[in-house]
């Protein structure tokens, strides 16, 4: 069964070559099994009802492929990357240059028993669609303080390498061209009533959420102060921007409006960490941005700061009342 709807009320899906509306086949008219246009209908005139609605407060959760643009059937290089894709970049690069230790060769330092490369049907080696670089770097970071003295300055120089790609492929600046992330965020924050506000929740490490929203001159409220070098405040999201009406006997406010909540729940290419607290700052200032590493280590790390009061505000915002949430992972 293939589902390509879900709803609180309703369930499209797809089976035995029929489509099903909470499992009950559609038929058109004439009682005869729906085709595929009209059950695409069906399911825009679901979205469009949802869609039209007011809420209290809304939450997306955006994953990585939302910095993912494909075209002509082919991931654009310009922008987001899939882990599997991650992996093929590191592996090329590390064995470019011999003061770095190959993938395979920090592979069988950590004792990572599955191969990072295997002969295609042309006999060229490629990367191995079963290496997954997420349990790999659990491996290799866990082995740390087990690497020898003769291999250490060297495994330090390729570990470093390999976290400065991650990095690297992830920063890229917003095209308002090809990505649709303004639109998006245009679209569902006018769905909320205000004074509340949208809010957004992603695992990315990139901007492309705060350059859209820059593009369409909305505010993104990110847990950083509004001062001159913007410092961590988890407090910051409980905040609204208002102006005083000039009515003395109702004492209204004016909400300011196109206002967004971001959680960035990996950290940020803008975020660096002093003596003196966490900052954000532009992206080609920061030499070591705050980010969990796609490794089992995330779930130790996101109990430390500022990641365990970003996972607290998203656990909040989740138990008010009418809050919907959205799940975004393609563009």
């Amino acid at each position: 069964m293939v589902e390509f709807y879900i709803s609180s009320s309703a369930k499209y899906t797809y089976a035995d070559d029929k489509f099903y509306k909470n499992d009950i086949p559609l038929l058109d008219e004439n009682g005869d099994d729906i085709d595929e246009a009209l059950f695409k209908r069906f399911i825009k005139k679901e979205t469009a009802n949802f869609i039209h609605k007011n809420y209290s407060n809304i939450i997306v959760l955006i994953g990585a492929g939302a910095s993912v643009l494909c075209t002509n059937n082919a991931i654009d290089q310009r922008f987001g990357k899939t882990v599997a894709m991650l992996a093929d970049v590191i592996n090329i690069e590390l064995k470019q240059d011999s003061k770095y230790f190959s993938l395979q060769e920090l592979s069988d330092l950590c004792k990572y028993v599955i191969p990072v490369e295997i002969a295609g049907d042309d006999e060229e080696f490629k990367l191995n669609a079963a290496f997954n670089l997420e349990d790999f770097l659990s491996d290799l970071l866990s082995f740390e303080k087990y690497v020898s003295s003769s291999d250490y300055d060297k495994y330090i120089l390729s570990k470093n390498k390999i976290l400065e790609l991650i990095v690297s492929n992830t920063s890229y600046e917003y095209d308002n061209s090809c990505l649709k992330h303004s639109a998006f965020i245009n679209t569902v924050s006018h769905l909320v009533r205000t004074p509340s506000k949208l809010t957004m929740v992603t695992t990315n490490y990139d901007t492309l959420i705060e350059d859209a929203a820059d593009s369409i001159e909305y505010t993104v409220i990110d847990g950083f102060t509004f001062t001159h070098r913007p410092h961590f405040d988890s407090d910051m999201f409980e905040w609204n921007l208002v102006k005083d009406i000039e009515n003395i006997k109702t004492r209204e406010m004016e909400y300011k409006k196109n206002i967004i909540n971001l959680l960035k729940l990996h950290g940020s290419l803008t975020w660096e960490r002093n003596e003196n607290g966490i900052f954000r700052k532009e992206k080609s200032e920061v030499r070591e941005p705050i980010m969990i590493f796609p490794s089992s280590n995330k779930y130790m790390q996101s109990y430390q700061e500022p990641y365990f009061e970003l996972f607290t505000k998203f656990q909040e915002l989740l138990k008010r009342p009418n809050t919907p949430w959205l799940m975004k992972f393609l563009p």
